[in-house]
C-alpha cells in the first residue's frame, strides 16, 4: 500500500476533518502511506487540479474544526454528471473517466466519506473495478448497518441547545414553539432533539400526525396551568394523508429534493386551532455546522484508522461501522439497502410517550 486518495461527498457535517485526520496519521504512522486529497467530492475526480497531498502536518490542528478542508458537493455524481455542450447543458456518465483519474494518481485505493448517496456511487464504482472503501457519514442517523454516524450526535446537541433557549422565551410570552429539524426521511434528529430538549410534542416522518391530537395536547397543557409548549418537527413529518413538504425538486445530474415548511404549516395550523400566539423557529443549516462534539471526534477517528486497516487488507467494496461498541465493516451492498427508522412501537418513541410526550397519533 503506497497512496490512498480520501474525499468527501454529499452535505457537509461535523466529524469529517477527524476522519480526514484520522486517516492521514494512520496511513502515515501505521504504514508510511501517502494520501491524496480529493477535492469538492466526486468533482475532485472529474475536473482538473482539485487534488493535494494530505501529511500529518498539513492535518494538524482540524480535529475540532466543523466541514471539511477538502470541500464537498452533493451534486457531482459521475453518473448523471452535469456537463454543457455547445452552450447545451446535458447529463453524462463520465465515471470511466473518474476510474482512469484514480488510475493516473497511483491510488491503491478511494476513501469515499459520505451518506447514502455518495456511499451509492462508491458501490457503483467498485462493481466497475475501482478499489473503493466507505465511511458513513450524516447527521440524519439514517444509514443501514452501523448503529451510530458520525456528526449526528452534534446536530442533536446543537437543536438541543436551540431548544434551551426558547424554553424561556416560550414562557415568557405565554407562546407555542414550533422548531423545524432536519433528517429527510427519518426521525432521529427530531426524536432525540425532542427528548434531550424537553419537547411537548414531537412529529416525525415514520408516524403520519393528526394536527387535532397536537393542537389537543397544547390545549390541555394550557387548562393545566403550563404556560407555553414546545413543539419539534422533522422537515420530512406529514399529516395523515398528507404529503412531505419539498421546497425545491430534485433535479437530474443535480441535487436530491429539498424539504423544509411543515414547520410553518404546523405553526399555522396550531395557531388556527388553539387561538395561541405561535412561533416558528426554522435551525437549518446551523444543525450542520460547528465544531463536532467529543463523541463525533472520537468516532470519526475510528472510523478514519479502521478504514486505512481495511485497505491494508485488500477488503475492498466495504464501509466501516459501529456495531455497539465496536468498529466493524460490512458490504456497501448492505449499507445502501435503505434508510435505517424509527421504530415506532418500542425504545425512544414508548419512552417519549411514556413522559407525555404527543406524537399526532
Amino acid at each position: 500500500m503506497r497512496r490512498i486518495g480520501v474525499l468527501t461527498g454529499g452535505g457537509d457535517c461535523p466529524g469529517l476533518n477527524a476522519v480526514i485526520r484520522g486517516v492521514v496519521k494512520s496511513a502515515s504512522t501505521k504504514y508510511n502511506c501517502e494520501v491524496i486529497g480529493i477535492e469538492d467530492g466526486f468533482d475532485g475526480l472529474v475536473l482538473p487540479d482539485k487534488t493535494r497531498n494530505l501529511t500529518p502536518l498539513n492535518v494538524r490542528g482540524i480535529l475540532p474544526i466543523g466541514g471539511t478542508i477538502l470541500g464537498t458537493s452533493n451534486r457531482a455524481n459521475p453518473f448523471q454528471y452535469k456537463v454543457t455542450i455547445d452552450g447545451k447543458p446535458e447529463v453524462r456518465d463520465v465515471s470511466g473517466d473518474v476510474i482512469k483519474k484514480i488510475q493516473s494518481l497511483g491510488l491503491d485505493s478511494l476513501v469515499v466519506i459520505g451518506g447514502d448517496g455518495s456511499l451509492k456511487i462508491a458501490y457503483e464504482l467498485f462493481k466497475k473495478g475501482c478499489p473503493v472503501v466507505g465511511v458513513p457519514k450524516t447527521i440524519d442517523n439514517d444509514i443501514m448497518a452501523t448503529d451510530v454516524t458520525f456528526g449526528f450526535n452534534t446536530a442533536v446537541q446543537t437543536a438541543s441547545e436551540a431548544l434551551d433557549r426558547l424554553h424561556t422565551t416560550a414562557e415568557s410570552h405565554h407562546r407555542v414553539m414550533v422548531v423545524e429539524v432536519m433528517g429527510r426521511y427519518v426521525g432521529w434528529i427530531a426524536l432525540e432533539t425532542g427528548i434531550g430538549g424537553g419537547a411537548d410534542v414531537i412529529l416525525i416522518p415514520e408516524i403520519p400526525f393528526d394536527i387535532a391530537k397536537v393542537c389537543q395536547k397544547i390545549i390541555d397543557r394550557k387548562k393545566s396551568g403550563s404556560k407555553a409548549s414546545i413543539a419539534v418537527v422533522s422537515e420530512g413529518a406529514k399529516p395523515i394523508g398528507g404529503a412531505v413538504s419539498i421546497l425545491c425538486a430534485p433535479e437530474e445530474g443535480g441535487s436530491a429534493e429539498r424539504l423544509g415548511g411543515i414547520g410553518n404549516k404546523v405553526g399555522a395550523d396550531i395557531s388556527r386551532c388553539t387561538e395561541m400566539e405561535v412561533r416558528v423557529t426554522v435551525l437549518g443549516h446551523l444543525q450542520r455546522g460547528g465544531t463536532p462534539c467529543a463523541f463525533d471526534r472520537i468516532l470519526s477517528t475510528r472510523f478514519g484508522v479502521a478504514v486505512v486497516d481495511l485497505i491494508a487488507d485488500k477488503r475492498f467494496g466495504e464501509m466501516v461501522c459501529l456495531k455497539g461498541q465496536e468498529i466493524e465493516s460490512v458490504p456497501l451492498s448492505e449499507a445502501i439497502k435503505g434508510q435505517k427508522k424509527v421504530p415506532t412501537e418500542e425504545g425512544l418513541v414508548k419512552t417519549a410517550e411514556s413522559i407525555g410526550v404527543c406524537f399526532g397519533r
